[in-house]
């Protein structure tokens, strides 16, 4: 088919994407080396009409064409070179998604036409099969949404509590949630979702991708998904099947529907995004839109032959994100979900490869100057994983001072204390002060650090204390998937013998796990469903599995309600609490000269602990005081901030322990306020079990000890 003479005008260059100003549309997408674009529109039936886009401009090709608008599908087709081997993978058989889109139609059904080359040879040859009927289609959006009184929350970082969730695996079986909506946005913003989340106390909600992505071709074909969307095609699009009410447009008004009644109710949105790569894999992968638009500005190829992708993300290519352009398509993004969207932050997937300026994580490479210097970006949470598959790319500790980092350290640090490992206990004093080891030196805070247990990738709470090996039989890659050691409940050391005794164990350690996050110095990160006990049947990388697998059960017993309550109790005891929510690094000292330091250290007996308790690998106790009156922060008006003052008693042992009460100058009397082993955590108002200083507290075997020093 050739291009139709139909009536196109000029237009302009910017903004890149499908911009309607209420009489027609401009469209505007950058092409660099093409020898001509054609945009292809489609009419309710799916016929296409092909547009010759007249004008380039600074390598953007561009045209306005009168009455259309809104609703309208589109696509591009790009004529040019042929030549994998230098990079240039043009083909206009192949119909090319607007990486500007803000949204997106339908859904890649792999036909054998999706790819570039002819499948079943070598990808250095084009294939002319036209991909259209099986690729999806952009779509013209303008929306005017009645965003009313809306207002960020504005959390400040010290007093954040994020609980990250999945879109449609939280919502798919609540039983007040209409079954049309289970599973979208809609839900997500839901009257009965959003008091749960207020119930708990948590004041972030961290989504899983929602950018339009695409389910890999070799997991279609187990009949399989990607359940969790790490796999995007359009960075500016809501993912269309998060939508209940329509997928021309509708999902930007869905979507923005569920942040204005989050925001309502004082809860931020932060989106975990997914800008290292992207659908479209390696050099076999399909031809969906950035590669066929111009490949060698897009992607990161091998200098040597640039047929093929540097790969630093485990999925086949990486983003190119030392290209102008790139990083414009990447902060543009940003940009838009934060002004028009109004999210709160972001959450970026495998960061370190997006500072990968050549090959090593360069920490001022571009991308992190132009988050620093935007006015929009710079000002919102900004969350890194640190680290990427490349070499060099575990990055913990080494991200600028505007992010935060999800700490692996923690991580492990605490799953190894209540396992039972024998490593001592130096490490997880720097884990529950904020890790001043990690973000001290370069002037970056406690809340630097997103403490976490459990996150989407891995095991749940629940299945963490109750498997010491992964069942990911269900993924069908022989259960050879996911991480091999899950630091398990009990570590391989002597632990329950009766079946009652394992199952109270198991709830211990659930409230051990959750009590030690939510009291650590720094930022927590709960897994949503971890406080309903959610479990995966054992699967530790449900990537694929969107079904009950991953979906979180809402049938209530008393267990659950009672591990809901726990967590509530102790997000409360935080949000109540300053000493809990340190801004600043404990110093070891008197700051405001009472003669008692900020923190304190105790062994068992109630000494103060000494080099060589620290550096013993076999032990498994510690106390920790945390003085409320040397707190360094000031109120609004320059005012001291005093809080009450906590002893924090730890006992990861597979024994019982006696803990003998810090006296003078700590205390003279403490009253029990949390205690896992007991499950007991006090109400509010009620009176609670008192100790004088010096007498001893009876710990049951891995158990955590919450007191107040009694004035």
């Amino acid at each position: 088919m050739t291009a139709a003479p139909e009536p196109v005008w000029p237009g302009q260059p910017r903004p890149l994407g499908a911009t309607w100003d209420g009489e027609g549309t401009n469209f505007a997408v950058f092409a660099e080396g093409a020898d001509a674009v054609d945009l292809a529109l489609f009419d309710q039936t799916g016929v296409e009409r092909r547009l010759r886009l007249p004008e380039v401009t600074a390598h953007t090709w561009h045209g306005y064409v009168p009455e259309v608008g809104p609703g309208q599908r589109y696509g591009f087709r790009v004529h040019g070179a042929y030549d994998p081997e230098r990079g240039a993978r043009r083909n206009p058989a192949k119909l090319l998604l607007d990486p500007y889109a803000r949204a997106v139609e339908g859904m890649v059904d792999w036909d054998e036409s999706v790819f570039g080359y002819r499948v079943g040879g070598d990808d250095l040859h084009p294939d002319d099969r036209d991909s259209s009927p099986h690729v999806p289609r952009s779509v013209v959006v303008h929306d005017t949404f009645p965003w009313g009184e809306d207002r960020r929350p504005n959390v400040p970082w010290a007093d954040t509590v994020i609980y990250e969730a999945h879109v449609r695996g939280f919502t798919m079986r609540h039983p007040d949630v209409p079954p049309h909506q289970r599973g979208s946005f809609a839900a997500m913003g839901s009257d009965p979702v959003v008091a749960h989340l207020q119930r708990i106390g948590v004041t972030t909600l961290e989504l899983l991708p929602v950018h339009q992505f695409v389910s890999e071709h070799h997991l279609v074909q187990m009949g399989l998904t990607n359940y969790w969307g790490y796999n995007s095609i359009g960075f500016f699009a809501p993912e269309a099947r998060y939508s209940s009410t329509g997928t021309r447009g509708q999902q930007v008004s869905e979507f923005k529907a569920m942040v204005r009644n989050l925001h309502a109710a004082g809860i931020e949105v932060i989106l975990d995004v997914v800008y290292n790569h992207t659908a479209e894999g390696n050099h076999m992968g399909p031809t969906l839109s950035f590669r066929g638009l111009d490949n060698d500005s897009y992607y990161r190829t091998v200098d040597s032959n640039r047929r093929f992708y540097m790969d630093y993300t485990g999925t086949g290519n990486t983003l190119n994100a030392r290209h102008p352009q790139v990083l414009a398509l990447i902060m543009d993004s940003l940009r838009y979900w934060v002004e028009e969207m109004h999210v709160d932050g972001f959450r970026f997937d495998l960061a370190s490869a997006l500072a990968r300026s050549f090959h090593e994580v360069d920490r001022l490479s571009a991308f992190f100057d132009l988050i620093h210097q935007d006015p929009v970006v710079s000002r919102v949470k900004l969350i890194a994983e640190p680290w990427d598959v490349g070499e060099g790319g575990y990055q913990v500790g080494n991200f600028p001072v505007l992010w935060t980092e999800w700490n692996g350290r923690y991580r492990d640090t605490m799953r190894d204390f209540w396992r039972g490992a024998r490593t001592g206990v130096a490490d997880i004093a720097y884990r529950l002060t904020g890790s001043s080891d990690l973000y001290q030196s370069d002037g970056r805070r406690p809340y630097a650090s997103i403490n976490f247990v459990t996150c989407h990738d891995g095991f749940t709470l629940n299945d963490l204390v109750s498997y010491n090996d992964k069942h990911n039989e269900a993924n069908g890659e022989g259960n050879r998937d996911g991480t091999g050691d899950n630091r398990s409940w009990n570590g391989g050391v002597e632990g329950p013998t009766t079946e009652l005794e394992v199952v109270q164990l198991r709830e211990r350690q659930k409230r051990n796990f959750l009590a030690s996050l939510l009291l650590s110095a720094g930022v927590p990160m709960l897994l949503a469903g971890d406080e309903l006990s959610r479990t995966q049947q054992g699967n530790n990388n449900a990537y694929c599995q969107d079904n009950e697998i991953s979906w979180v059960d809402w049938e209530m017993d008393d267990d659950r309600e009672a591990l809901i309550e726990f967590t509530r109790s102790v997000i409360a005891l935080r949000r109540d609490h300053p000493v809990f929510r340190r801004r600043r690094f404990f110093q070891g000292q008197a700051i405001h000269g009472s003669g008692v330091k900020d923190i304190g250290w105790f062994t068992p007996d109630g000494h103060e602990m000494d080099e060589t308790h620290w550096r013993a690998p076999d032990v498994s106790t510690l106390g920790v005081f945390l003085n409320g009156e040397e707190l360094p922060e000031r109120g609004p008006r320059g005012q001291r901030v005093v809080d009450s003052s906590y002893l924090l008693l730890l006992n990861g042992g597979t024994e019982p322990a006696l803990f003998t009460l810090p006296g003078d100058p700590w205390a003279k009397e403490y009253e029990l306020v949390a205690d896992t082993g007991l499950a007991y955590v006090r109400p509010p108002g009620a009176d609670a079990p008192s100790y004088l200083a010096g007498e001893e507290l009876s710990m049951t075997s891995r158990s955590l000890a919450v007191l107040r020093r009694r004035a």
